[in-house]
């Protein structure tokens, strides 16, 4: 019978709730046959995890494959519902209430994925490409199952304090990205954005001296070196610093935070140029200009000094920027501002820009009329 037969796993036994659980390591290969995933769909009552979001799947997938020198996963957790016995080793090796030995579970029990089902997705994609990876392992923590009831609280028990770092703080600790990294450097030796970017919050506090968050230089960065051709990283970090630094010798007020003229939360309360929308659409336009223009591009950005950056200006910003008056940074958002901007600066729409500017100005004449 399939009972008579185990899966052993070298394990050290602890205690939590006064409930046994167990700590072991399983190699790759052995993840996607272990741990099935039902394809049927359940109802989420009647489920113990969430639905798998298949396209969360590829993009951590590649993550293991192209990274086998230095990727790093957290542990499985799952609920056995079978029958275990513990084997503590006879030297009787004790860790405070843990102790360590082999755990038998019955080749016939269930696994349920408790935590971890998208690891496993990944885990099972990586290994078609690279199955070298079969040899390297995994944790898994191991609890006993006591029915749907318990597995769906322990889901929302490991969940419930899960909270995702900010975009700024990811950045800040990406060693990978390459974009991530051409922005830090650029910012370390920026004189614009030198002490003028928060590094780690995604949002800036009333009180909090910075101008801008990394999140939204990376961003916009990413925007203004779309497209264009060099293959140098030290030609585009100085391409960025050039352009920011050109953007601020013509936005009066980035200056006088600089030289502490006035505060950086006035600026804020104010003026748009300090969000991201402003930012990722001054970017698109200085995109645009540095391809369109590349000898002349600078003389052309002197005329941004015209804009009027209020956010009181709602005949300019309304529907673009902001919306019922507060700032947006949705894409429609991003591409109406930088259509202002470009037609501030001399600068052709594309024929899809002028669509979206064409509609944007028509839905104003109709609100007008009613």
């Amino acid at each position: 019978m399939v009972a008579d037969f185990k899966y052993v796993f070298p394990s050290i036994r602890g205690i939590q709730a006064h409930r046994e659980y167990y700590v072991s390591m399983c190699p790759l290969r052995l993840i996607p046959k272990l741990f099935l995933f039902d394809e049927d769909e359940i109802v989420p009552e009647l489920r113990a995890q969430r639905n798998l979001n298949r396209s969360r799947v590829p993009e951590m997938a590649r993550y293991l494959t192209q990274n086998p020198e230095g990727y790093v996963f957290s542990a499985i957790t799952a609920s056995i519902d079978g029958e275990v016995h513990f084997d503590q080793f006879n030297e009787g090796i004790d860790i405070g209430e843990s102790k360590i030995g082999y755990l038998h579970i019955s080749m016939d029990a269930k696994f349920v994925i408790n935590d971890g089902q998208h690891r496993r997705a990944a885990i099972q994609a990586a290994l078609g490409e690279r199955p070298e990876l079969g040899d390297e392992t995994i944790a898994v923590v191991f609890f006993l199952d006591v029915g749907l009831e318990r597995c769906q609280q322990m889901f929302a028990d490991l969940n419930r304090y899960a909270i995702r770092p900010s975009t700024s703080l990811g950045i800040l600790y990406d060693h990978r990205d390459d974009s991530a990294k051409l922005v830090k450097h650029m910012i370390s030796k920026s004189l614009v954005f030198r002490n003028m970017v928060e590094m780690e919050k995604t949002t800036l506090s009333a009180r909090s001296l910075r101008l801008f968050t990394l999140s939204a230089i990376y961003h916009a960065t990413g925007e203004l070196l779309k497209d264009i051709q060099i293959d140098d990283s030290e030609e585009k970090i100085a391409l960025a610093i050039d352009f920011w630094e050109e953007a601020a010798s013509n936005i009066k007020e980035w200056g006088q935070v600089s030289r502490g003229e006035i505060k950086s939360s006035e600026v804020r309360m104010d003026f748009l140029h300090t969000y991201g929308v402003a930012l990722q659409g001054l970017a698109r336009a200085g995109n645009t200009l540095i391809r369109k223009f590349p000898e002349d591009w600078k003389r052309r950005m002197s005329k941004i000094r015209k804009i009027d950056w209020r956010k009181s200006n709602i005949s300019l910003w309304d529907g673009r920027a902001m919306i019922a008056g507060r700032v947006s940074k949705g894409e429609r958002n991003v591409s109406l501002t930088a259509n202002a901007i470009k037609k501030c600066i001399g600068v052709p729409l594309s024929p899809d820009e002028q669509r979206l500017e064409n509609a944007f100005l028509q839905s104003g004449q109709d609100h007008e009329k009613t």
